[in-house]
């Protein structure tokens, strides 16, 4: 129909601007508020159906009244030169919600940042359960019944029976005729995989950066999300100290203490030896602090990071927030002493713009 038509077309359009739009919607975190359980609210430009607008019977045809070329187009009464006090008319360029799955605007994430496809390590051993209508039962609801199969044992009933008549060839089924499809319940194999993220919550990490982390681990979650089904996640805080917490506790927590990253390792390796059998599993480390950590810390924290962490993730990510409080060496002591180590990857994040490009350093290896 030409209505399912224009609407499908208006969908389209409605997602055009997103896309146009989604290095604004990436950097300044529009949709985190917005997000339900499998959907997203997008506040894009309002946009109307094109319709047909009637005037009154008896104001002419077009081209006719009175004007003369060069006079202004408005209303009544209106003044052309834009100027006025305030009024009661609705206004323009409402800004209206619109709902786009998780999924879908990770596509769009992978297209404009030109992500490749992950290729998941080890088995598929998780095992998901898929319902599938694949039997027959003699009962169940009636919006389930097989009428093919219901008819075709009835007929064998009356035709058994000599209850079929060839001059009135009827076939009614009676209960014991009644056949309804049924289902099993399929396993089907999936990868596993998660994700820990790290965050350095002493006083020089300001709320500021903490929103910036939020925004980066946003469509991190998205992209992951579209590679794997299922993603764990769990969140590590630390100052001198770490602790794993809930989502909620991370972003909103703020210590007074110092800083210690070795702390952030060492719960992130006992959490992969209790929790996540590197054999089976698709490990992804995100960390991001200021830079700063306690005098000689950063021997024990390589050591961790070396020995334990890399060998058994997929990718390990280190995010830099630039704050006024941070010293920032910690970004410069990992690039020199790991160099170009292949699981580990760099991003200095100066400020929520900076976002765009973080989020394509740390996916863009595929792995």
């Amino acid at each position: 129909m030409d209505i399912e038509r224009d609407q499908r077309r208006f969908k389209e359009i409605v997602r055009g601007r997103i896309r146009g739009n989604l290095r604004k919607y990436i950097t300044h975190g529009e949709m985190i508020g917005r997000k339900g359980r499998d959907l997203v609210s997008i506040p894009v430009p309002q946009l109307d159906v094109p319709r047909f607008k009637f005037g009154k019977n008896g104001s002419g045809g077009v081209g006719q009244g009175d004007g003369e070329i060069g006079d202004p187009v408005g209303k009544p009464g209106q003044d052309p030169s834009g100027k006025g006090g305030a009024g009661s008319d609705p206004g323009v360029g409402h800004l209206m919600e619109v709902e786009i799955s998780l999924d879908e605007l990770a596509e769009m994430l992978g297209d404009e940042l030109e992500l490749p496809r992950i290729e998941p390590k080890g088995a598929a051993s998780i095992e998901a359960v898929k319902t599938k209508y694949n039997s027959i039962r003699q009962t169940g609801p009636e919006s389930l019944r097989h009428f093919r199969r219901t008819y075709l044992r009835a007929l064998k009933r009356q035709i058994t029976t000599g209850a079929y008549e060839i001059d009135e060839p009827r076939v009614i089924p009676v209960k014991a005729d009644k056949q309804y499809r049924s289902w099993n319940e399929v396993p089907q194999p999936q990868v596993n995989a998660a994700v820990i993220y790290m965050m350095d919550v002493s006083g020089s990490m300001t709320d500021e950066q903490k929103e910036i982390v939020r925004t980066e681990a946003f469509w991190i979650d998205a992209w992951l999300g579209k590679q794997y089904r299922g993603v764990q996640k769990r969140y590590i805080i630390h100052d001198a100290v770490a602790k794993e917490v809930d989502e909620q506790t991370f972003y909103h927590t703020r210590e007074s203490g110092g800083t210690r990253i070795s702390s952030a390792y060492k719960c992130a390796t006992d959490l992969i030896a209790h929790s996540f059998p590197v054999d089976d599993w698709n490990l992804y480390c995100f960390q991001f602090s200021d830079g700063d950590n306690w005098g000689d810390d950063n021997r024990k924290a390589f050591e961790l990071l070396g020995e334990k962490l890399l060998p058994a993730v997929n990718l390990f990510c280190y995010g830099q927030v630039e704050s006024p409080y941070g010293s920032g060496d910690f970004i410069d002591a990992l690039e020199k002493h790991f160099g170009d180590h292949e699981k580990l990857v760099l991003s200095e994040i100066a400020d929520k713009e900076a976002i765009y490009e973080s989020i394509k350093t740390f996916l863009g290896k595929g792995k």
